[in-house]
């Protein structure tokens, strides 16, 4: 069977080689394609547009057989209606924009989908959905971002019958950034919970293949989340082809 093309959804910011300085570039950290080319999957980077709208998204997701929505900086409080906490940081209106975008089609197309961190929060914002602007203000921690460009790890317990206990197992420790969380999620159910009562997945099980988890799997040895969406795409794509599509 053919690979599958796995579109990546990455940052627009200023990256330093050599005596380029702070050029403005299209980068995800290596971790993502990594992870995908291991699982088997060929990868595409799809960077973010302040005019990437659903049909825009739509000719991008003729091209590919699956997506990640990657991590990054805090979706913009006004996409849920609410106003911003002073934690608040770092908001990409290019990249709310596309992602969100991307997280409306691939649900109309049932195009095979993993959100990552922001990810999940993109997800459930696109589907009417609210975050938790800030995370250490409930849990009266730090641990699940205990430094700047460092993972913290905690413990996740997975909700029987889901599609990321069949994945994972009942329990499991994961790599974490993050000082937002997911409040609410139509359309999906949670299917993971941090000990603190942090919510760590989501899922829609009645999609080809379509959950997204708050934390970083790309950053661990794990790569049953990587071989499901990967292996979810192939199937996909065979039934594009079948069809002529």
């Amino acid at each position: 069977m053919v690979r599958p093309v796995i579109g990546i959804t990455t940052y627009v910011e200023p990256a330093t080689r050599g005596d380029w300085v702070e050029v403005p570039s299209a980068l995800v950290p290596y971790a993502y394609v990594r992870q995908v080319e291991q699982a088997g999957g060929l990868v595409v980077l799809v960077p973010p547009r302040l005019d990437g709208d659903d049909d825009l998204v739509r000719e991008v997701l003729t091209r590919l057989d699956g997506v990640i929505i990657s991590g990054g900086a805090d979706v913009a409080p006004e996409r849920y209606g609410a106003t911003a906490h002073h934690a608040v940081r770092g908001c990409r209106p290019d990249r709310d924009t596309t992602e969100l975008a991307v997280a409306r089609v691939t649900a109309q197309l049932d195009v095979p989908v993993l959100g990552i961190c922001r990810g999940m929060q993109v997800m459930a914002v696109a589907a009417g959905g609210v975050l938790e602007q800030h995370v250490p203000e409930r849990v009266g921690h730090d641990g699940h971002s205990p430094a700047p460009a460092a993972y913290g790890t905690h413990a996740v317990a997975t909700v029987p019958g889901t599609v990321v206990a069949h994945l994972l197992g009942e329990r499991l420790e994961v790599p974490c950034h993050h000082h937002q969380s997911v409040l609410t999620h139509p359309g999906c159910a949670a299917s993971a919970w941090a000990p603190d009562g942090t919510l760590e997945a989501i899922e829609d099980a009645a999609a080809r293949f379509r959950l997204a988890v708050q934390w970083h799997p790309e950053e661990g040895t794990d790569p049953r989340l990587f071989d499901a969406l990967v292996a979810a795409a192939k199937w996909y794509a065979a039934e594009r082809a079948g069809a002529g599509g």
